[in-house]
């Protein structure tokens, strides 16, 4: 699933070659893609034509479009594409919803080849839409507060990665980053939560920014095609990934394997030697 690197890319592209133009129609093409949108397709077409799309935002793994007051939700899901390119080139089975301009360029495609992703128009959305209205911030925007954060993730008495993809706690991490940032901070995924002293804690928030603006500047990370900007375009921070995906290979800081372990119907990736197994563990 594409997590912060990634959407804040498809955002900035989205800035760039959408921000700004007026809709002149919409078509959706696989009901599911508008599912979160409860009045149903025809009112998703009707509600957007003839609006100027403006802002482009994200909070965490969610990204909108201000249309006046009222937004344009999206989740990517597993494998969604906003893509962008000339309304001439052919369409693809597994775009959902297509959104022409008035001023006869290039047109946004919603394509998602697993349909796990949505869209919803939000009105009144534009500053926050409703529906992620509960996701806590993420370490890039303002009202993130790193105190506040490390205060109830040591609260949270679970494991500690179980508590970094908590998207109430801290926004935009998902398993790659996750998996990332503990192996920087020195810590088990399955660590207790209520065990980590205060530098511990300090240690990994660091690690979640750092790595999360690693991999934004290489336009995040993309181990196949269903991850790309809105021109089609790979990221390229899986050169850079320390222990994710990378079963039995040496651990870049000490040599040691890389061990996988089983986690969420997901993997963990993480160094024996680097990362100890705690004695106490939340599984």
């Amino acid at each position: 699933m594409p997590e912060l690197p990634e959407v804040e890319t498809v955002r900035r592209g989205l800035e760039q070659h959408v921000g700004g133009r007026t809709v002149e129609s919409v078509q959706v093409l696989h009901p599911r893609a508008v599912r979160r949108h409860l009045a149903g397709a025809p009112d998703f077409e009707a509600a957007l034509a003839g609006r100027s799309l403006d802002a482009a935002r994200r909070r965490g793994k969610y990204l909108w479009l201000s249309a006046g007051e009222d937004g344009l939700l999206a989740h990517l899901g597993m494998s969604g594409q906003l893509l962008v390119g000339e309304p001439s080139r052919p369409l693809s089975p597994h775009v959902r919803i297509r959104f022409a301009f008035s001023d006869g360029g290039p047109d946004l495609r919603f394509t998602d080849q697993r349909t796990f992703g949505h869209m919803a128009f939000v009105p009144g959305g534009a500053e926050l839409p409703g529906p992620i209205a509960h996701i806590a911030p993420d370490p890039f925007e303002a009202a993130y507060d790193a105190r506040t954060v490390a205060t109830r993730l040591r609260a949270r008495r679970t494991g500690v990665k179980r508590a970094l993809l908590d998207q109430t706690l801290v926004s935009g991490v998902g398993n790659i980053y996750a998996d990332e940032a503990l192996w920087r901070a020195g810590l088990h995924w399955a660590r207790p939560t209520e065990t980590l002293n205060g530098p511990e804690v300090s240690r990994l928030l660091a690690a979640v920014r750092d790595v999360l603006g690693e991999a934004l500047a290489a336009g995040g990370t993309s181990f196949d095609a269903l991850y790309v900007n809105v021109n089609g375009q790979s990221g390229y921070f899986d050169r850079s990934l320390a222990v994710y995906g990378r079963e039995n290979l040496p651990c870049p800081r000490c040599g040691t394997p890389v061990r996988r372990d089983a986690f969420m119907n997901r993997s963990s990736y993480t160094c024996p030697r680097c990362q100890p197994r705690p004695r106490r563990a939340h599984w």
